[in-house]
């Protein structure tokens, strides 16, 4: 537990609000973060990078809820968009277009379009049909476009297939034996402004072996690249920095921020990074119910309001995420299936818990700020929960939950 996260007379408070308190005001489930949490996550990289030229742009694909991108942005946030729309939600609430990387390995007409309307700070580039498309969509409008081109350098880290991005039979990236000559040819390219280097390994990494691993190849690429004069001002080592829990948050990036730093050295590049589950993963919780218990066979069930459509990572990803209750009680302890009320044998939270559980009882996903809400669909017809954020000691509803209405507006019946 910390500051942030505690227990007092047995009922677990969040950045000092009462979540049986929360609970009982928003009903469940909902989404509550703490603004002081992402804004001291923020602050832990802006500290560690004082001394170098960097850019830290925020991953709008981990929770792009438009109070959370308005803070950042106040904080003097980038951003890391992926879509016309997070880059759309990103201007909307007041974020920079200068300090906006465009990412994504498939970018449409519509995306690439929308960045040069807004003069973003570069498009992190995937493949040379992508790299073609951006200079003859900038010549359209008289505009030189700033890319960077994203390498694959191949390295295997230890985290889900599915978030490993950096071996050379992903999708992603230029291949690292194929980026020599695409970085010539875009040098030459009328609407084009070759300005930096990028790549992106993969998500919920704790080594930082494997950060220090790539950028010593990105620089030595780099260096190539300068003896043939080719002059490149930034390099994006992406983001992925996994979170052990609330309390190592700070520390964990200080410790990461120091090993790139002394790998950087004092190099004059603009380093660029895209964290997003380091800044708002552990400052977010998701509030669930039990609504019924119940034995099959040899297992005990605890069934909850919250389901895989609302918190998938589980299912998706076998994320083991730690959850507890809210009030503590008297009840025997068990060991629970911590299951969801969709229709699929997947939709569960949390598996072979030790727990005291009775009907009725809130209980606490933890560190669910990040990919929780961005992931959340309407599966069943299931309205989405509301969202949360506790702000200078007042809870803020910054998203309300959804209704029928909500969920049926864009259809509609046979005439």
């Amino acid at each position: 537990m910390s500051i942030f996260l505690e227990r007092k007379n047995g009922e677990l408070h969040f950045d000092g609000f009462s979540l049986s308190d929360v609970a009982k005001k928003f009903s469940t489930p909902c989404y509550v973060y703490s603004k002081n949490l992402i804004t001291e996550n923020f602050k832990a990289y802006n500290r560690s990078f004082r001394s170098k030229r960097s850019l830290i742009c925020y991953a709008v694909k981990a929770n792009p809820n438009i109070a959370i991108l308005q803070l950042l942005a106040e904080l003097g946030a980038g951003f890391d968009v992926t879509s016309e729309g997070e880059l759309n939600r990103v201007i909307y609430a007041g974020g920079d277009p200068k300090k906006i990387i465009f990412s994504g390995v498939g970018k449409s007409k519509a995306d690439i379009r929308q960045g040069l309307i807004h003069d973003i700070h570069c498009f992190n580039v995937e493949s040379m049909h992508e790299l073609l498309l951006i200079n003859q969509l900038a010549g359209d409008q008289n505009k030189k476009a700033s890319v960077s081109l994203r390498v694959n350098p191949d390295i295997n880290v230890q985290t889900h297939p599915y978030i490993a991005t950096g071996l050379k039979n992903d999708k992603f990236g230029i291949d690292i034996n194929d980026a020599h000559k695409m970085f010539h040819f875009a040098k030459d390219l009328k609407n084009i402004n070759l300005v930096g280097i990028a790549c992106h390994i993969g998500s919920l990494i704790y080594d930082v072996s494997p950060f220090k691993q790539s950028l010593k190849i990105l620089l030595t690429f780099l260096d190539k690249l300068k003896v043939e004069n080719i002059h490149l001002s930034q390099i994006d080592i992406g983001g992925g920095l996994g979170v052990f829990n609330t309390d190592a948050c700070q520390e964990t990036i200080q410790n990461f921020s120091e090993a790139i730093s002394s790998e950087f050295g004092d190099r004059t590049e603009q380093i660029i990074l895209e964290p997003g589950r380091s800044i708002i993963g552990n400052a977010g919780l998701l509030l669930m119910k039990v609504e019924h218990t119940k034995r099959n066979g040899d297992k005990n069930f605890a069934i909850v309001d919250a389901g895989m459509n609302d918190y998938i990572r589980p299912a998706l990803y076998q994320s083991e995420m730690k959850i507890e209750s809210v009030t503590s009680n008297s009840c025997e302890e068990k060991i629970y299936e911590i299951v969801g009320p969709v229709c699929e044998s997947g939709d569960f939270l949390g598996k072979n818990r030790l727990m005291s559980i009775k009907s009725g009882d809130i209980l606490c996903l933890i560190d669910a700020g990040a990919y929780g809400f961005a992931m959340a669909s309407n599966y069943n017809s299931r309205y989405r929960p509301p969202e949360i954020i506790i702000s200078n000691q007042k809870l803020i509803m910054v998203r309300k939950r959804e209704s029928f209405e909500d969920i049926t507006r864009n259809e509609s019946l046979i005439n």
